[in-house]
């Protein structure tokens, strides 16, 4: 079940029970807002008398996240998005709803014919399908160029998998799995590349330590001014 409660100079807040959590925890993320998931023990009484106590901090983390969000792209009628191979198309229609359809290379988002395309709601949307084609594209092109490199390079690993990591634009794990992030799908050739043999590299050295980067500056031929580069993108700011 969920719950509002509108806060002075931060708007409606999200109240949440959630089977998992074991503490009143309270999260504000760009373009989300905040939210605050609470145990099945407490009330939602107590959980608000906690969000009061917390406001001052909840504020200024807001001002945090707005500052982000204006780094964020806004999507409006005359946006012309493209990923590397999908067009995307924004679309008014009768319906009340929100909908989305990834079909022949195009990413058409639907949306009232009232509403506001600024709304957080219809942008989420739009964001969350660009992410989707990303994701189609990951998975036809990451697995293939995974292997390419490696058998240049000489590198042994187990699996690839393609996820939509927060954190990480990839990893390696010591079973030797390689994990890559959808967003690899937006960086330029070369630091996609970039982030492949960071982690085939990982394959025999595990930390970030002088053999590794030995061997990350064998196989890129300039690892440091590509992690230097790399370091310009932001994982979550698009």
């Amino acid at each position: 079940m969920t719950k509002y409660l509108a806060l002075d100079g931060v708007g409606d807040i999200k109240l949440t029970k959630n089977a998992r959590c074991r503490s009143l925890k309270i999260t504000v993320r760009p373009l989300q807002g905040v939210r605050v998931l609470i145990p099945p023990p407490v009330s939602y009484e107590e959980a608000e008398r906690f969000v009061y106590m917390k406001k001052e901090w909840i504020r200024k983390t807001i001002s945090r996240m707005q500052h982000i969000e204006n780094n964020y792209t806004h999507f409006n009628e005359n946006s012309a998005f493209q990923t590397r191979e999908h067009q995307l198309k924004l679309l008014k229609h009768p319906e009340r709803t929100i909908k989305t359809i990834i079909k022949n290379r195009v990413i058409y988002v639907f949306y009232p014919y009232y509403a506001d395309i600024s709304d957080t709601r219809i942008q989420k949307c739009i964001r969350k399908a660009i992410t989707e084609a990303w994701r189609i594209e990951a998975k036809a092109f990451l697995p293939g160029r995974v292997r390419e490199l490696a058998l240049r390079f000489g590198f042994k690993y187990n699996r690839v998998y393609i996820k939509n990591a927060g954190t990480r634009w990839g990893s390696c794990s010591s079973a030797n799995n390689i994990n890559l992030n959808v967003q690899l799908m937006r960086l330029p050739q070369h630091l996609t590349d970039y982030v492949i043999l960071h982690e085939l590299a990982h394959t025999i050295h595990k930390n970030h330590g002088k053999n590794f980067w030995i061997l990350l500056e064998k196989v890129t031929g300039n690892a440091k001014g590509l992690d230097k580069q790399l370091k310009k993108f932001n994982l979550n700011i698009w």
